[in-house]
């Protein structure tokens, strides 16, 4: 079943069929429909810093494959691209450094850092060659803070995307957060990918699944707001839990989701990356980076024992998993007070899953 509806009354609204997250079909049209447009975080542009500078990458690693290369010309410009040779399908770069051309160890076609064709021995008899289709691809590729993204084939700009964050939190100096790459973690999850992102998007299951994190959050005060992309869900502190500064001392953590899988979580101590990699139909991976902005407060509030919240929440989402798969479950409703996440996500889904 590849079609459904999502009543937009929250009040009226059923949740998707057990097949949206169990149909293999579903699976691969989710992966072309919502990922492949979206923006996924690729490196730290330190990774690129100066000129010559390359560095392989993957869009989506595990899960779309997609060999891409930054790289900074000699004109101080950066870019992405395909990292696939245009002769035979080799990759071009297979190692970061510091490189004066792109070159194929295969058949030695060389490229220049900006993509463009530059040599290719034995083959001076080809007719209509070079051509433009023997360039690297330029995939599109955008700047947040220290962040590089790139999409396949955006359907909005970055900046569009993530305004509603940027112009929230323009008090927080992102570009000055460091990664400790020691808190830096990988999470095998034996469920779809969507269902992480259900829990995720409320706090509903919060007093239910997480004492330790019920400890530190006023639940009665928890709220979420839908934006056009994602979703921002603000952890209100209780009397004893870390704040961030004023004008935000009450607020423990925000929370935002954009669509599909990628979560930006900031602390009073600094910020949690979460990436949601669709393996397989019925296996997720999620990765956990790690931006240090105040140590001091560290482990402390929302923002500790996110190791232990995750194992909870694992724990969770599988056995949901497997409860999907009953011959007797259909489909649920909604909270409209606590599930207003979930439904805005399965509603984007929906959008994208009827794209031509």
């Amino acid at each position: 079943m590849l079609r459904f509806e999502i009543d937009p009354d929250i009040r009226r609204a059923q949740t998707p069929p057990a097949s949206f997250y169990t149909s293999p079909e579903i699976f691969c049209a989710m992966k072309q429909k919502a990922f492949a447009p979206s923006w996924q975080l690729l490196a730290d542009a330190d990774v690129v810093k100066a000129p010559g500078n390359v560095f392989p990458c993957s869009f989506l690693e595990g899960a779309m494959d997609e060999p891409l290369v930054l790289t900074r010309d000699y004109n101080d410009q950066l870019h992405c691209l395909a990292n696939v040779c245009t002769h035979r399908g080799n990759l071009v770069c297979e190692g970061a450094g510091t490189e004066k051309n792109l070159r194929c160890r295969y058949h030695g076609r060389r490229f220049d850092l900006d993509g463009k064709f530059l040599a290719m021995p034995e083959f001076e008899n080809v007719i209509n060659f070079p051509s433009p289709s023997d360039n690297l691809p330029n995939i599109s590729l955008a700047r947040w803070s220290r962040f590089l993204f790139a999409s396949l084939k955006p359907a909005a700009a970055l900046e569009h995307v993530f305004q509603p964050m940027i112009q929230r939190l323009s008090f927080l100096p992102v570009n000055q957060f460091q990664p400790d790459p020691t808190r830096h973690r990988e999470y095998t999850i034996r469920a779809n990918w969507a269902l992480y992102i259900d829990n995720y998007l409320e706090g509903f299951h919060i007093p239910y699944i997480h004492a330790s994190l019920n400890d530190a959050l006023d639940y009665g005060s928890y709220t979420t707001e839908l934006l056009p992309h994602g979703v921002l869900q603000i952890g209100f502190a209780d009397k004893k839990s870390e704040t961030f500064d004023a004008p935000n001392q009450n607020i423990a953590a925000f929370y935002y989701w954009f669509f599909p899988n990628l979560m930006f979580n900031f602390y009073p101590w600094g910020l949690s990356i979460n990436i949601v990699r669709p393996v397989a139909v019925d296996l997720a991976k999620v990765n956990f980076l790690t931006y240090i902005w105040k140590p001091e407060k560290l482990d402390r509030g929302a923002g500790a024992g996110l190791d232990r919240v995750e194992r909870e929440d694992e724990a969770i989402v599988e056995a949901t998993h497997r409860g999907l798969k009953s011959s007797l479950y259909t489909r649920g409703r909604y909270s409209p007070t606590r599930e207003t996440g979930p439904h805005h996500f399965h509603r984007l889904a929906v959008s994208a899953l009827t794209q031509t």
